[in-house]
């Protein structure tokens, strides 16, 4: 293992970190960035109507979250459309404001409104990079506009480092002086990583940074971002549907369902091992092209998530769930750890213990509520 290489004053890390972790290397330390009870809601429709009904209309986008991110490591969170994950990596990244609970970052609770220094240090990567760039401003007009507002180097380091930023992320000085319309998508998202790194981030938040991209760009995108991960030290959370990208990017997974986290793991143990009835779900969806693999017309998870304005009582999940009891009908089940492995959470009553039998015939029809 090498420690992470000191560099030119360009994008890297606010402070010098530890040996760089490799792909499959977790980091015992402290968490860097956790999220304990956060809660992100949204007024629905007219709030005079609502208080006159006695009624609370919210959307539930994000509902207790419990997650921790370690030093160097790269976490993915998963989930079906609609989970929240975008969401939650907005208020972890200081982008949408939590009703609930509390963000600490390096051990300090990070307040509502966010001082400019907190700020740098999470950066976030979004899907669609042409939307996300300015397109009135060339590359380099960006880069020399973060670089100068947030101080990051002297005014006569400025256009060297923002060349030096664009070479690493595999583009051209000669690009500083294009638009973001003169680009292709994968040179758009270098160019929005690039933007991420301007500032030394400490964490970087990719979400589906490269769903819309072609499958041969996607390759170099995820290539980067691992190169990126080794070289600076960055501690990574990606967001993403591809159960193929996570598996060969993260360290640990992250299962989202309904607004919260369902389950969390070492990534080979969640593909090997999956303890929570969605994770096994969510893996059975994945096509596979294979003679054995046979299609029934079965869906691997029944039925669609409930809405985020009604969530059920009890066990979010037991409205789809094939081992649902009585008990997941009132109680709502904790993200507990597995008695033989700390490593390995899951929010399901039956998850590290004997399934009952009566839950064995498979899933029933349940009325959504």
């Amino acid at each position: 293992m090498t420690a992470a290489p000191a560099g030119p004053p360009v994008p890297g890390p606010t402070a010098p970190g530890p040996a760089v972790p490799g792909p499959a290397a977790l980091v015992p330390d402290e968490p860097l960035l956790s999220a304990s009870g956060v809660a992100v809601s949204f007024p629905v429709g007219s709030q005079l109507t609502a208080r006159i009904r006695h009624e609370e209309r919210l959307l539930r986008a994000v509902d207790g979250v419990d997650l921790e991110l370690r030093r160097g490591e790269a976490l993915a969170l998963v989930g079906e459309s609609g989970s929240g994950k975008s969401t939650l990596a907005l208020a972890l990244a200081g982008l949408v404001p939590a009703n609930r609970g509390e963000i600490r970052f390096d051990g300090r609770v990070l307040p509502a409104r966010r001082a400019r220094a907190d700020r740098r240090r999470i950066q976030m990567v979004f899907q669609d990079p042409y939307s996300s760039l300015n397109p009135r401003l060339t590359v380099g007009g960006m880069l020399r506009e973060l670089l100068r507002v947030h101080h990051v180097v002297t005014r006569g380091q400025v256009a060297a480092v923002s060349a030096e930023l664009l070479t690493r992320v595999g583009l051209s000085e000669a690009d500083l002086s294009a638009y973001p319309r003169q680009f292709s998508g994968g040179q758009r998202q270098r160019v929005a990583i690039a933007r991420a790194l301007a500032l030394r981030p400490d964490v970087l938040v990719a979400d589906e940074p490269v769903s819309a991209l072609d499958v041969s760009v996607q390759a170099t995108i995820l290539n980067l971002l691992q190169d990126l991960r080794n070289d600076l030290g960055l501690t990574l959370l990606l967001i993403s549907h591809n159960l193929a990208v996570v598996r060969h990017l993260c360290d640990r997974v992250a299962v989202m369902y309904l607004g919260r986290i369902v389950e969390v793991a070492p990534t080979e143990q969640i593909f090997s091992d999956p303890r929570h009835p969605y994770t096994r779900g969510l893996l059975a969806a994945i096509p596979r092209l294979t003679e054995s693999a046979a299609d029934d017309g079965t869906p691997a998870i029944a039925g669609d998530p409930p809405s985020p304005l009604r969530i059920p009582a009890g066990c979010r999940f037991r409205t789809r769930c094939p081992m649902a009891q009585p008990r997941c009908e009132h109680e709502d089940p904790a993200l507990v750890t597995s008695p033989g492995d700390p490593g390995h959470l899951a929010a399901c009553h039956f998850a590290f213990v004997p399934v009952p039998a009566t839950a064995a015939s498979g899933p029933e029809k349940k009325e959504q509520p």
